[in-house]
């Protein structure tokens, strides 16, 4: 397995099973410049290893010895930790603040095929909840339809913001990881795909032009040479999924925006003036497609902020897809 931090569910359920304990410590409320928002975790085990973060290094220490202790005895605990002005400073923040921080041991206290439901849904990129009552220590695993706090889930889901409930329900969100799929290794691919690599999101580029999609102009970068309705199918396009057409050639954008169309993807932007956005709507018309399937479509691309670089064009596709993830 590969042990990145936003594996830490995966790597407490490995260490519960292979008999070495595990106890989940995750944020679940914070006040002033906290060094981790709620939701972030770490996992601990019985000799006091650890994998992730829930404070940037200034409160572990009492974590670990806390968690220790919550396996040794089997119960869940709730620790508040106040983080100084002068200890926020090493840990790259202007000022403190406060931080609440749920300790829960797999197995005795959070049960582990809740657990394992809960790293199964990860795999195949579904959405799921998890809620912890602080006060009665109920717990559910919900995708958000037909839950009591459905409506709540959803809003949260969108926004990728774990925290505190009315009722003292803690929500923890676990949403697929971001992805963006580029159709057109094109100049305005390359800080494109920078952008949102730092943004969070996994990129592929689809080109079966093997003078455009070369790994010697877009190093390190995952590369698909397949026809891009191909390629899409293959990568299965959900709704953590954004598609950015910008080839100008409607015999590989075309393909792409049918397919990216007939899916869940929440954002559709393609390249291109308005008159060939018109020629395009035109095409799509013809195929079939229905006015609220096309109206999905962002173009021409881009928030309309002036943008002239290739960079620049770049920065106002990255917002837009950011508006539309956070907004709707």
């Amino acid at each position: 397995m590969d042990l990145r931090h936003d594996q830490i569910p995966e790597i407490a359920l490995d260490w519960h099973r292979a008999g070495r304990g595990a106890v989940l410590a995750t944020v679940v409320e914070t006040w002033g410049s906290a060094p981790r928002q709620p939701g972030s975790q770490l996992v601990i085990d019985g000799s006091g290893q650890i994998m992730g973060s829930v404070s940037g290094g200034c409160v572990e220490g009492a974590v670990i010895t806390e968690a220790q202790e919550a396996l040794a005895d089997g119960t869940p605990r709730l620790l508040t930790f106040g983080v100084s002005d002068e200890t926020a400073f090493t840990v790259g923040l202007a000022c403190g603040g406060t931080i609440r921080i749920l300790l829960e041991p797999v197995g005795a206290v959070l049960p582990e095929p809740m657990l394992a439901d809960l790293v199964v849904a990860r795999a195949a990129r579904a959405p799921r909840a998890y809620l912890v009552n602080l006060e009665t220590w109920e717990r559910r695993l919900t995708a958000g339809p037909g839950d009591p706090l459905a409506d709540v889930i959803a809003a949260r889901m969108r926004a990728d913001r774990s925290g505190m409930e009315e009722g003292g329900w803690f929500a923890a969100i676990h949403n697929p990881g971001l992805r963006l799929v580029v159709v057109g290794a094109v100049h305005i691919a390359q800080p494109l795909v920078q952008m949102a690599r730092a943004c969070g999101y996994d990129c592929t580029l689809i080109d079966p032009r093997e003078t455009f999609g070369s790994a010697a102009r877009f190093p390190g970068e995952k590369i698909l040479d397949d026809w891009p309705d191909e390629a899409l199918a293959a990568l299965g396009p959900d709704a953590r999924t954004a598609v950015v057409t910008l080839t100008h050639d409607p015999k590989l954008d075309d393909p792409a925006i049918c397919a990216a169309l007939a899916s869940d993807v929440f954002y559709l932007g393609c390249l291109g003036s308005t008159r060939t956005h018109a020629k395009r709507l035109d095409r799509l018309a013809a195929a079939g497609f229905t006015p609220a399937q096309i109206a999905r479509i962002h173009a021409p691309v881009g928030l309309n902020i002036g943008a002239k670089s290739p960079a620049e064009i770049a920065v106002s596709i990255m917002a837009q897809i950011t508006q539309v993830l956070r907004q709707g």
